[in-house]
């Protein structure tokens, strides 16, 4: 069984800055994309930011500039650094792994809340 652990979410005023961090634990062969998603009430699950084993990036185009995804594939964890936060940056922010385990799958985490309010 794999499982994610999320942490660093908060609140911080407008043009502040957060780190979020994910680790992921369990029964892991090889941790393959790893990617940063967030939720805002109302609204539906959205990519921020992806990262795959390679190292290779996207982001969503409202984080550009912004926000950078990070991994550290010795500890099986990845980062968000995410600087100049606006108030629309706020939602639950959910951690995602494609990982190939006893098989190969998607797996997410229980969620991090960051507010964005002055």
């Amino acid at each position: 069984q794999v499982q994610l652990v999320e942490s660093g979410g908060g609140l911080v005023q407008p043009g502040g800055s957060l780190r979020l961090s994910c680790a992921a634990s369990g029964v892991i062969f090889k941790i393959n994309s790893m990617a940063w998603y967030r939720q805002a009430p109302g609204k539906q699950r959205e990519l921020v930011a992806g990262i795959t084993n390679g190292g290779n990036r996207n982001y969503a185009d409202s984080v550009k500039g912004r926000f950078t995804i990070s991994r550290d594939n010795q500890k099986s964890t990845v980062y968000l650094q995410m600087n100049s936060l606006k108030p629309e940056d706020t939602a639950v922010y959910y951690c995602n792994a494609n990982v190939a385990s006893l098989r190969t799958s998607d797996h997410w985490g229980q969620g991090t809340q960051v507010t964005v309010s002055s």
